[in-house]
């Protein structure tokens, strides 16, 4: 196959090809690179391609088996090396502990603020973080579906108003 016969046969495939790096890379710029570097790859080794064979699964090898070394290349250069002794960096967050009184003392808090919503808005809403849909809930109050979505809605909208006073009187209070 002669090198203007081959370069046609690759410029007929190149809205494919095009096609097919953006399915790889999901980005254009990327995939335009992509085809770049096929095509390049391509006409440079156009002697190992067999005539009478299949040039588009050929062109589309070439195209994944550049993506792939690209993502192992990239992937390979994100990894950490550390060559401390003991591997101390990567060791280190073996070590770390994990406070968790700020959040015990919010989960606190908005227990409180909870239970002091009227049963008829808090049942409701409880049983909703917990899990259960708003159907099974219903089923279980003997309410209509209605009256429990409007039940939690508003048992959201009164907690997030004592939030709100709770934790900006606060920051109006530093001020």
């Amino acid at each position: 196959m002669s090198t203007l016969e081959f370069t046609s046969r690759l410029n007929q495939l190149s809205a494919i090809l095009h096609s097919f790096a953006y399915n790889l890379t999901k980005d254009s710029e990327a995939a335009r690179d992509l085809y770049q570097e096929t095509a390049y790859r391509a006409i440079k080794n156009k002697e190992k391609f067999s005539p009478g064979t299949n040039l588009k699964a050929w062109l589309f090898t070439i195209m994944k088996n550049i993506f792939i070394n690209d993502y192992r290349r990239k992937m390979k250069a994100n990894t950490i090396i550390d060559t401390t002794e003991n591997q101390y960096y990567i060791n280190s967050g073996k070590n770390t502990v994990r406070n968790g009184a700020y959040s015990n003392i919010m989960m606190k808090e908005l227990t409180q603020m909870l239970d002091g919503l009227d049963d008829s808005t808090r049942i409701p809403f409880q049983m909703h973080y917990e899990g259960y849909k708003y159907q099974e809930i219903a089923n279980e109050l003997r309410l209509p579906l209605g009256t429990v979505k409007s039940r939690i809605f508003f048992a959201r909208k009164e907690l997030k108003e004592m939030i709100d006073d709770r934790y900006q009187g606060i920051a109006r209070s530093k001020v």
